[in-house]
C-alpha cells in the first residue's frame, strides 16, 4: 500500500522505538491518519504504537487533543504553536512515550499567502515535555504528493527524536 521508501522509514521508526523500549503516537491533521497508517502497516507495530488521532477539524483538535480555541484563534491550525500542542495532546491522550502531530495545507485550496498550499508543520514531543517543530514549504505540488511528503518528514522527525 505504501511506497518502498516509507516502508522503510516505518519499519526503523518501530525497530528504534521497540529497542528504546519507547511508544509512539501520532496526531494528524492534513495527512488523515496516514502516518498511523504506515507504522501500522508493518506487521508487530501493536507493541510500540498506542494510537492516532485524526484531528482534522479544529473543533477535534480541541476535543481529542486539548488544544486551546483561543490558541487556534490566534494563530491558526496550521503553525507552530498549534502543531506543538497537537503533539504533546497526543502523548497525553494515548500515554505515549513520544508523539508526531502534523498540521498543513495540502490544497489544492486553502492556502494564502502567509499561508500558502503545501506548508506543513509537524511536532513532535515526548512525555518528559520536551516539543520540537519543523517547518516544510512542499510547494504547491499536489494534494496527494504533499501528504506523502509530509508522512516521510513525520517519520524522519520521529527517527531523529529516538536517535537514529
Amino acid at each position: 500500500m505504501f511506497p518502498e521508501d516509507v516502508r522503510g522509514l516505518a519499519e526503523a521508526v518501530l525497530d528504534r522505538a521497540r529497542a528504546a523500549g519507547v511508544t509512539i503516537a501520532t496526531a494528524e491533521s492534513c495527512t488523515g491518519g496516514l502516518v498511523a497508517g504506515a507504522l501500522t502497516a508493518i506487521a508487530g507495530s501493536s507493541d510500540v504504537v498506542e494510537g492516532g488521532l485524526v484531528t482534522y477539524s479544529n473543533a477535534a483538535k480541541t476535543k481529542l487533543l486539548g488544544v486551546d480555541t483561543g490558541l487556534i484563534a490566534g494563530v491558526g491550525a496550521v503553525s507552530e504553536d498549534v502543531a506543538r500542542a497537537m503533539a504533546a495532546g497526543a502523548v497525553r491522550r494515548l500515554e505515549a512515550g513520544l508523539a508526531v502531530a502534523v498540521t498543513g495545507i495540502a490544497g489544492p485550496g486553502g492556502g494564502s499567502p502567509r499561508k500558502p498550499v503545501g506548508l506543513v508543520h509537524f511536532a513532535s514531543a515526548d512525555a518528559a515535555g520536551e516539543t520540537r517543530h519543523l517547518e516544510m514549504r512542499f510547494g504547491d505540488i499536489g494534494r496527494d504528493e504533499v501528504r506523502m511528503a509530509s508522512v516521510k518528514a513525520a517519520l524522519r522527525m520521529l527517527l531523529e527524536r529516538l536517535g537514529v
